[in-house]
């Protein structure tokens, strides 16, 4: 797997790529990607750590699998590729902004704004075989990601966790939050989003925390 990321992650993360588990990952992904339909594209499946560099991360946002559809998943969790119609949770991440900050609805599901403010957008397993959703899962990819979560806990302060649903809950339950904030709500699907989702406040909770800290703000 030619892993493209920021230098700033690839320093720390070099010991984890040359572990066993993580060329086990390795065989299985490449293997994927030379007989079957996979998303991300190869060279997106690192996104979210190409775009956010490790010393510019204030946000984190855990979602599970990349989406399965064609021409959605570009590495980036919740986010679509341009011209791409935002599916039912990302319209609901979008309704959420405006009715607790104001933020007009955009017409880009693409989040790769976010990304380059420094909120990591991501997932636990981070590819997926097309139209099969959770086909990658338990191969390595939550090993990485779960250590990925830690380092950001152990190296770094004042980060804020966004947790939506019980999935991404579970997994943020390394996170210190002697030293980060970590909001949980339900996840924005529409199978759940109201049961919490909605009116969870989490955009504007996010800005006023940076905010105490000196840290800039999102730009939702």
């Amino acid at each position: 797997m030619n892993v493209k990321i920021h230098e700033s992650w690839k320093n720390r993360l070099n010991n984890e790529f040359q572990r066993p588990y993580f060329q086990s990952l390795t065989s299985f992904v490449r293997s994927e990607y030379e007989t079957k339909k996979v998303y991300p594209k190869a060279k997106d499946i690192f996104n979210a750590f190409k775009y956010s560099p490790f010393d510019q991360t204030r946000v984190v946002i855990i979602g599970q699998d990349p989406y399965h559809g064609d021409g959605q998943a570009h590495g980036l969790c919740f986010s679509v590729n341009e011209g791409i119609k935002p599916p039912p949770s990302l319209q609901n991440i979008f309704k959420e902004i405006q009715e607790d900050i104001g933020t007009p609805i955009p017409t880009s599901g693409n989040l790769e704004r976010w990304a380059h403010q420094g909120v990591l957008l991501l997932n636990a397993t981070l590819t997926v075989q097309a139209q099969q959703p959770g086909s990658h899962q338990k191969k390595g990819w939550e090993e990485f990601t779960d250590a990925v979560i830690q380092l950001l806990s152990d190296e770094k302060e004042n980060l804020v966790f966004l947790l939506w649903g019980a999935y991404a809950q579970k997994k943020g339950a390394i996170i210190d939050q002697t030293k980060h904030l970590v909001l949980e709500s339900a996840h924005p699907s529409p199978f759940a989003v109201h049961r919490g989702f909605f009116g969870n406040k989490h955009f504007s909770k996010t800005n006023t925390y940076l905010k105490e800290k000196g840290l800039p703000i999102i730009n939702w």
